[in-house]
């Protein structure tokens, strides 16, 4: 477990996050990809955790998130926030947006991804996006 910690600085103020991971599908491939190892996830995990080396971000490589028909996939995961899963990113040009979702997740009030200043992959690639296991709404 990660303390919490400052990801940046605005107006004199630090904005503190909470430990936030990407977990990126490593055995994700697109239908017209090769059956051979290594698979274009494991690319994007290899590009991801690139994009996040010092950051506070955490990346971690798994073995099928089950979203084949829409891959390549990847899920960020904000403790006590929500999660959210995305799917037809691109092997070499999405890491960063995923750290940047990230990012966004981690320094966020009410542990939700704010739609303003997401990246344009994590907009046009949401497949869901997952509540806290202690997740409790009024509906009244």
């Amino acid at each position: 477990m990660i303390s919490n910690a400052i990801l940046r600085e605005a107006d004199g103020e630090h904005a503190t996050a909470a430990p936030t991971t990407i977990y990126v599908c490593i055995t994700c491939r697109r239908p017209d990809d090769s059956e051979a190892f290594p698979r274009p996830g494991a690319t994007l995990a290899r590009m991801t955790a690139r994009a996040a080396e010092g950051t506070c971000i955490i990346v971690k490589r798994v073995r099928c998130l089950a979203n084949c028909p829409r891959g390549l996939s990847a899920c960020i995961r904000r403790h006590e926030g929500w999660s959210y899963i995305f799917g037809g990113l691109a092997a070499f040009a999405d890491g960063a947006a995923l750290v940047e979702g990230a990012r966004l997740l981690a320094s966020s009030s009410d542990g939700l991804m704010p739609w303003r200043g997401r990246p344009a992959a994590l907009k046009r690639g949401l497949i869901a996006r997952v509540p806290p296991l202690d997740f409790r709404e009024d509906l009244e």
